[in-house]
């Protein structure tokens, strides 16, 4: 299951990782949202102790949106180390964001 990201955590979540993590900004009323919601509910069943998966919603969460300036949804960043590595706006098959996760293993 994929974990929940807020404003309240995120800092913490992200720089006490020791693996990898993806974070999907969202929001419920988003129809690519909701297209990309089971995607990222398989990937983090299958990356489970090799990645945190996890996603943001934008609407109940608006400070680390506007922190990492998410203008458009969906977006997914990737961190490794502390660090943004990669990201993306709008729609990706699994196997593209697969390729991007074992890029940063």
């Amino acid at each position: 299951m994929e974990f929940t990201f807020t404003d309240e955590n995120f800092d913490s979540e992200i720089n006490n990782s020791d693996i990898p993590v993806m974070v999907d900004f969202y929001a419920d009323w988003c129809g690519p949202c909701k297209m990309m919601a089971p995607v990222v509910e398989e990937l983090a069943e299958e990356y489970a102790g090799k990645v945190k998966i996890g996603k943001l919603n934008v609407d109940s969460s608006p400070n680390t949106a506007q922190k990492f300036g998410i203008m458009s949804i969906p977006t997914v960043l990737f961190f490794k180390n502390k660090e943004k590595t990669t990201e993306f706006v709008g729609l990706k098959s699994k196997e593209d964001i697969k390729a991007i996760l074992d890029s940063i293993l």
